[in-house]
């Protein structure tokens, strides 16, 4: 598996990916094809915008797939913000960077694909010189949380958010000033 920057001829494929995982999340409020749908869908936007990391398995029958040329498939992807200023911000305090949309394909869960792309926002975040990465996870994404908390995010509870009624939003944050 490789994690690297999003190609922009993948953008649409990634975008179907982080819905369809999100859909398949139990417990998951309605993602409807228009706003929130639309908005998870928009991966282009973000890496413009942002910085967006994929997952990427070799092609099937390649050894060293995509390094050859070949597209392997996309598997999963992340954005990392990389401060306040940035359109994708929520609540990310000066020194912060954030981490957004972590969807990893249904079939590939269970496989470290989310932890290593959490581990690439980590790397992108000391390699920055922040002081923190910050995240909002819902409550129904617990194995979201255990990833968080197993990388090293604590909750943050006076940070959380309810950007909408019956959406509350738990509040994590990785230290990045401290050792590897």
């Amino acid at each position: 598996m490789e994690i690297r920057e999003i190609r922009d001829d993948e953008a649409g494929v990634a975008g179907e990916l982080v819905v369809a995982a999100y859909r398949a999340l139990e417990g998951t409020p309605p993602v409807d094809d228009e706003g929130y749908g639309a908005e998870l869908r928009a991966v282009a936007r973000r890496a413009r915008e942002a910085v967006v990391f994929v997952a990427v398995e070799e092609a099937a029958g390649e050894a060293g797939g995509a390094a050859s040329g070949e597209a392997g498939a996309v598997v999963g992807c992340v954005t990392y913000v990389p401060d306040d200023a940035s359109p994708f911000a929520e609540d990310l305090l000066p020194g912060e960077a954030g981490l957004r949309m972590l969807a990893v394909s249904p079939e590939a869960q269970g496989r470290g694909v989310g932890r290593a792309l959490v581990e690439a926002c980590v790397v992108r975040g000391r390699k920055e010189g922040k002081e923190g990465l910050f995240l909002h996870s819902g409550e129904w994404m617990r194995a979201a949380h255990r990833l968080y908390e197993s990388v090293g995010f604590g909750r943050v509870p006076e940070r959380d958010w309810v950007p909408e009624p019956d959406i509350p939003l738990l509040a994590f944050r990785l230290d990045l000033t401290g050792g590897p």
